[in-house]
């Protein structure tokens, strides 16, 4: 049985990668942090359809201590996906130090040293590493520019680790479009919302599912390293 690793793996996006690989035969590791009781019933549920096929890891991404305490407990693993992030509003004029850290420690530091504590094991089994990006990494989100750099700098990592890994472990990308609204101090209003679809040449948000089908599609293709694939309903063809 293969072993993922899915980053913030406890609610939406994660949550789907998760229920995707296992439902595809995959031992699951669900990283959670401040999730932890949904991260339980999330597990609970996917034993209780195969014993012994899910677990959870208790870390807080922004400590690099953290980190490699976790990265030392796994001893086996075919695929890690980088997707725990944090978004919310930077913009020059509001942001602080500790809003610059947050982000970039999370969103940009961790993966890349998740990748390196794990890139062992990974190699043994000739595995993969799939990151979850953004379409802003390459278009601009007016007011979250520390977000927008941290996402420009995972697209960066990607393509750099899919060069110094290879041929043992491949690394790929995923940048999604719209497809959960924000939550949270991120949340749109309605007129928002309606502005943002009308952008969409299909009219429509996407779903988890779509992305969850497409870490499960890369962390199959044996020929396919270095690669980003948009996943925005055609949002990247409005320039």
């Amino acid at each position: 049985m293969k072993t993922a690793l899915i980053s913030g793996g406890a609610a939406r996006i994660g949550a789907q990668i998760v229920r995707t690989l296992h439902e595809n035969g995959y031992k699951v590791i669900i990283h959670c942090h401040q999730s932890e009781e949904v991260a339980q019933t999330l597990c609970h549920e996917l034993n209780s359809k195969r014993n012994d096929s899910a677990q959870i890891v208790v870390a807080d991404l922004g400590d690099n201590k953290a980190i490699k305490k976790l990265t030392q407990t796994i001893k086996s693993l075919d695929l890690l996906v980088n997707n725990a992030s944090v978004f919310y509003p930077t913009s020059i004029k509001n942001s602080t130090i500790e809003d610059w850290d947050k982000t970039i420690n999370i969103n940009l530091r961790a993966p890349f040293f998740l990748v390196r504590g794990l890139s062992k094991v990974l190699a043994v089994n000739q595995g993969s590493i799939v990151n979850i990006i953004d379409i802003h990494s390459e278009r601009p989100l007016k007011k979250f520019s520390i977000y927008n750099i941290s996402k420009a700098g995972l697209k960066m990592l990607t393509k750099t680790l899919a060069k110094e890994l290879a041929p043992d472990i491949r690394v790929n990308g995923i940048s999604p479009g719209s497809i959960l609204w924000p939550q949270n101090e991120s949340q749109l209003s309605n007129k928002e919302k309606m502005m943002m679809i009308d952008r969409i040449p299909l009219k429509r948000q996407g779903s988890p599912n779509d992305i969850s089908e497409a870490v499960l599609f890369l962390a199959n293709s044996k020929y396919i390293t270095g690669q980003i694939i948009n996943i925005d309903g055609g949002r990247s063809l409005n320039q």
